[in-house]
């Protein structure tokens, strides 16, 4: 029986599963081995030699460990002391020195044969992906460092105008009017003085803000929109004047949002004065500013005629931080990032429809 046909059939049928195996084994891209309890490889495919640079003898006549990087020599040591007790090993990383000197990350699933003391263990090269979350780590540290550098710098120069500020308040409070028998001189220096106590109140809120944003508590209020655009109106008149500018507003959606009364007048204040600083040359800056409702979602609009952008080269650089677009000495690439960072930091999102020489509009949705 033993040499009859039946016999025969189960010798052909486990050698095609056997090669079936071992070209698996062979040409899997994924590294394969079986290791001993002793420390050392007993049988690795192809792709452990060609990512470590050694050959299979090389291999075969160190230790595992001496391959390891030398910092993960004791968690690997650890790691295998794991698998010996009878437990599998899943998503263990450590590091490779290959034989040019460079460190390659693998990521482990190890499961043990207790019986013949030997571990089948299959790894994945996640080097790429390591190396990528190093450099998001590193531009994530970046980030964090100049955001607290301007942090700083916005602290310090707040503190640093208001002392100014307030001298040039207690000099108007000095001035008698009644004394200046020229009526526009009587205007102009009413106006001098409603621009810097609005400076001087601009400040001492943005100071608040700037302390209670530490303690991740910004206030927030109910506030009309119509309102914080007359106190940007009024205090931007001069610029709006000599600009040319016309303004036109329709809150007849909504008038009010709940919002920081900083961070809105800011918005308002970079976007308008965005608008005038780059307004087309051959024409007049028109400004509209309204609000709808869209799938339940409050928005605020706000659409100029000026240069307008190449929304295919500027893309998400739009609001990013020193990102300049246009050709002006007075460009510092920050306004429109400050806008983007309140808007945000109120749970908000901005986006802008823009093309070149025609305008752009930002829209401005609230949280809901």
């Amino acid at each position: 029986m033993e040499n009859g046909p039946e016999f025969v059939n189960i010798l052909k049928k486990q050698f095609l599963e056997y090669k079936q195996l071992n070209e698996f084994f062979m040409l899997s891209g994924d590294l394969l081995c079986i290791a001993g309890f002793d420390g050392y490889f007993k049988r690795i495919n192809p792709a452990v030699s060609q990512l470590l640079g050694y050959t299979e003898e090389e291999l075969f006549s160190k230790p595992i460990n001496e391959f390891v990087f030398a910092d993960d020599k004791n968690s690997t040591i650890d790691s295998r002391h794991h698998v010996y007790s009878g437990k599998p090993l899943r998503n263990f990383e450590n590091r490779y020195l290959t034989k040019a000197g460079e460190i390659v990350w693998l990521s482990w699933t190890s499961m043990p044969l207790l019986d013949q003391k030997l571990v089948i263990a299959i790894a994945k090269n996640v080097t790429e992906k390591k190396l990528q979350e190093e450099e998001r780590n590193i531009f994530i540290d970046n980030l964090t460092k100049i955001n607290e550098d301007l942090k700083q710098f916005t602290r310090m120069t707040s503190h640093d105008m208001r002392s100014p500020v307030s001298n040039l308040l207690a000099i108007f409070n000095l001035l008698d009017l009644s004394k200046i028998d020229d009526a526009e001189t009587v205007e102009l220096v009413k106006l001098l003085k409603s621009t810097s106590e609005r400076l001087h109140a601009t400040l001492d809120n943005f100071v608040d803000v700037m302390i209670k944003g530490d303690k991740l508590n910004v206030p927030v209020e109910k506030l009309m929109l119509s309102a914080a655009l007359s106190t940007v109106k009024n205090s931007e008149s001069s610029i709006i004047s000599d600009a040319g500018a016309t303004i036109s507003e329709d809150f007849s959606a909504f008038d009010q949002v709940v919002f920081n009364t900083l961070y809105l007048e800011s918005i308002f204040l970079n976007l308008i004065t965005n608008a005038i600083k780059y307004t087309h040359p051959d024409r007049k800056p028109v400004i509209s500013i309204s609000t709808r409702t869209l799938d339940g979602t409050k928005q605020l609009m706000i659409s100029d005629n000026g240069l307008g952008f190449d929304m295919d080269k500027v893309k998400d650089k739009i609001f990013g931080l020193y990102h300049v677009f246009h050709n002006r000495p007075d460009s510092k690439g920050i306004g429109l990032h400050l806008v983007y960072t309140h808007v945000t930091a109120m749970g908000g999102h901005i986006s802008v429809e823009s093309n070149v020489n025609e305008g752009s509009t930002f829209i401005i949705s609230f949280k809901k």
